[in-house]
């Protein structure tokens, strides 16, 4: 088990519906960090941005995205995150993935669909929590509007030590973002990792960043700013995680539910 676990938020610009050109673009910014970091993160919807427009631009599991992020990742030695638009049969999914270098695969598909968009006309629903187990670190994947609802997000038992959201989150509502992130830290005893997109989009929407790491405490261990493309890196630490949880065990006093 290691105690430490390095992580690279890659925050910068997508090409609206344009995976060879995001794919092109990202694969030089994942390179930058070659042997450098254990975990890279990208962005929700990194190869085509949060367009709706799914019967263009879904691909499938044996599709370009899921081939060059599986090759990235052997090549660089890194695992990497992120979400993509998938179609699975006449379903449309907006699915994160997690692949490690040795080839291991996991997958959560978004639970919250941002309905003002349209999302939840056009996509459909996750029903699954997906914790990844990697390097002996408890990873939990969620994916941008998710953030708003701490119910899925609960860590019950201390289930993960570290929760990461990939997202799409426009400026206007970017306090809610900076209000959202430490408070997940701080209920679940757990690291939060945030990516965010910059640049805009087709809709008009303007995304400056503001990627984030948070301890448990809801201290900000990094902050990538409103730079329109940089690669932030944070290294982790278990013991501290695991100090915290045994000396503050909030965790024992939780509520017990069942989500239907």
């Amino acid at each position: 088990m290691a105690d430490s676990l390095r992580i690279s938020l890659v925050q910068a610009p997508i090409v609206w519906e344009n995976r060879d050109e995001n794919l092109a673009g990202y694969g030089k910014l994942i390179r930058r960090v070659s042997g450098k970091t254990d975990l890279v993160v990208l962005p929700e919807v990194f190869t085509t941005a949060f367009s709706m427009n799914v019967k263009v631009v879904a691909d499938t599991m044996d599709g370009i995205t899921i081939a060059t992020i599986r090759a990235w990742a052997k090549e660089y030695g890194t695992a990497i995150s992120g979400s993509f638009i998938l179609r699975e049969e006449e379903r449309y999914y907006n699915r994160a993935f997690f692949i490690t270098p040795e080839g291991s695969a996991s997958y959560y598909d978004k639970r919250h669909l941002f309905g003002m968009a349209g999302e939840a006309t056009h996509f459909t629903q996750g029903t699954k929590q997906t914790i990844v187990n990697y390097l002996g670190w408890n990873i939990c994947l969620q994916v941008c509007y998710d953030l708003r609802f701490p119910v899925w997000s609960r860590n019950v038992n201390n289930a993960y030590d570290l929760l990461v959201y990939m997202a799409n989150w426009p400026e206007v509502r970017i306090e809610a973002w900076r209000s959202l992130l430490p408070a997940r830290a701080i209920e679940n005893l757990a690291y939060v990792c945030a990516v965010n997109r910059t640049g805009s989009d087709a809709e008009a929407y303007e995304y400056r960043g503001h990627s984030v790491v948070y301890s448990p405490k809801g201290e900000k261990l990094a902050d990538a700013g409103t730079a329109q493309e940089i690669i932030l890196s944070c290294t982790l630490q278990k013991s501290p995680l695991e100090r915290l949880r045994t000396k503050f065990p909030a965790w024992k006093d939780a509520d017990t539910f069942i989500l239907q």
